[in-house]
C-alpha cells in the first residue's frame, strides 16, 4: 500500500495521511490469506510520482492500493483505489467524506470499509487468475478459489464445488480453507436436500469441519465456515457462536464471519441480532457475495412472524439464485400463513422441480438439523 497523497495543501496534515495509511494496512493485515507489505517499505516512495507496474516489480505485489486526503475545513475527504500491478488495470475506486471533529473515528471507519471491500475484489481477481490457467498446473489455492467462487455463484453449484476443493485437499490434507470449505459443500448437500446419502454426508462434513478447526489458527474464514457446521449438525449452539465471535475479533471487516455470526444467531432464535450482524456483512461486502444475506434476512423475519416483511425479501433471495431451496420453502409457508394459499402450492411446485428430493413438510424447513435422514423440523 502507497503513501496517500496530501491535497490539502497543508504540509500539518501529512500527518493524517500517513496515519489512515497505517490503519488501513493494519486492517487488511488481519485477512489472513493476504501478504501485506510493511509501512517502511512502500513508505520508500513518498512523494514521488510512481509507476504503478514499477512499484509491482520491485516489490514483488500484484495489487498496489494507492490514494488521497483532501482536508477543507473541518471535512475530509479520502480516495481510494485497487489496482492490479502486473496489468496497470483497476479493480475499485471510493470516496469516502467525513469530519475531522474525531479524527481517529474517522480513520477507523475508513480503514474497516476499504478492508471489507478489498477483500472479495482480491478474492474475485485472484479467481480470474486460476481461471485463465491450465487445468492440470493447479495448485491447492487455485482449486479453492474456483470452488468457493462457483459455490457462491449458486446454489446448485455445491456438488462441482466439492469436486475441486476435494481435489485441493489431496494435493494438501492440513489446507484449512480447504477442509473448511469442503465441510460447508457437505452440509449444504444436505440442507438443500441435494445429498443422496444425508447421514453418511453429514459425518463427512462434521468430520472436515474438525479437521479444519484443528489447523486453524487465527484464519478467521477458517474458523467461521468450520464453527458454521459443526453448528448445524449439533454442536452446542452457544459454544459454537462464542467461537465464530473470534471471526470479527480477528479481522472487523470480514464479512463472511459476519454472516456465518447472523446465521448462527438465526439458528439460537436471536433474530435481531441476526439481522444487524448479516447487515452487516453487507455493508462490509456489497458487491461480492459471501453468503445467501438476503435469505438469511427473509428468514430472520418469518421466525419473528413479520411474514410481510419476510416474502419481499424472499422474493429478492429467489431472483439472486433461482436454484436455493430454502428460499422456496420459507416462501411457501409465508403465504400460507397470510393465507395466500393458491401463491404457497405454486412455489411447493417450484421447488419441486429445483430439488432432486424433497419431503412434503419441508416447507417449513430452516432450522438446523442432525445428521439424519430428515431435518430437525420434519420429525
Amino acid at each position: 500500500m502507497l503513501p496517500f497523497a496530501n491535497m490539502s495543501g497543508d504540509p500539518e496534515q501529512e500527518y493524517f495521511a500517513d496515519g489512515m495509511v497505517e490503519e488501513i494496512i493494519t486492517a487488511l493485515s488481519r485477512i489472513r490469506w493476504l501478504f501485506v507489505i510493511a509501512r517502511n517499505s512502500t513508505f520508500t516512495y513518498k512523494g514521488q510520482a510512481v509507476d504503478v507496474k514499477q512499484v509491482g516489480r520491485e516489490l514483488g505485489v500484484r495489487y498496489v492500493l494507492e490514494g488521497s486526503v483532501r482536508k477543507a475545513g473541518q471535512r475530509v475527504r479520502i480516495t481510494a483505489q485497487l489496482i492490479d500491478a502486473q496489468r496497470g488495470t483497476h479493480l475499485w475506486a471510493d470516496r469516502f467524506d467525513g469530519s475531522l471533529e474525531d479524527v481517529f473515528e474517522l480513520q477507523d471507519q475508513v480503514a474497516t470499509s476499504v478492508g471489507g471491500v478489498v477483500e472479495p475484489t482480491l478474492q474475485a481477481a485472484e479467481t480470474a487468475r486460476s481461471a485463465n490457467r491450465p487445468t492440470n498446473d493447479l495448485a491447492a489455492y487455485d482449486l479453492y478459489l474456483r470452488a468457493y467462487a462457483m459455490a457462491l455463484s449458486s446454489a446448485a453449484q455445491f456438488p462441482k464445488a466439492l469436486r475441486l476443493v476435494e481435489q485441493a485437499i489431496e494435493r494438501d490434507p492440513r489446507y484449512g480453507p480447504a477442509l473448511a470449505y469442503a465441510a460447508i459443500c457437505y452440509f449444504r448437500l444436505v440442507f438443500d436436500a441435494r445429498s443422496d446419502d444425508p447421514e453418511a454426508d453429514g459425518r463427512r462434513a462434521t468430520d472436515l469441519a474438525r479437521r479444519a478447526l484443528e489447523v486453524a489458527g487465527d484464519d478467521p474464514g477458517v474458523l467461521a465456515n468450520a464453527v458454521a457446521v459443526l453448528a448445524y449438525f449439533g454442536e452446542d449452539i452457544g459454544a459454537m457462536m462464542a467461537l465464530v465471535d473470534r471471526a470479527p475479533a480477528l479481522n472487523p471487516s470480514f464479512a463472511r464471519g459476519w454472516y456465518i455470526s447472523g446465521v448462527l444467531r438465526l439458528w439460537a432464535g436471536q433474530l435481531d441480532l441476526a439481522i444487524e450482524h448479516v447487515e452487516a456483512s453487507l455493508r462490509f461486502s456489497p458487491r461480492a457475495r459471501v453468503g445467501w444475506a438476503i435469505h438469511l434476512i427473509g428468514s430472520a423475519y418469518f421466525f419473528s412472524r413479520r411474514f410481510h416483511q419476510a416474502v419481499s425479501k424472499l422474493l429478492l433471495s429467489i431472483q439472486e439464485d433461482p436454484k436455493y431451496p430454502a428460499s422456496y420453502r420459507l416462501l411457501a409457508a409465508c403465504y400460507a400463513h397470510v393465507g395466500r394459499l393458491g401463491e404457497a402450492r405454486d412455489i411447493v411446485e417450484r421447488l419441486r422441480t429445483i430439488t432432486p428430493s424433497w419431503c412434503r413438510t419441508s416447507v417449513t424447513c430452516g432450522t438446523p438439523s442432525t445428521a439424519s435422514s430428515s431435518c430437525r423440523a420434519c420429525g
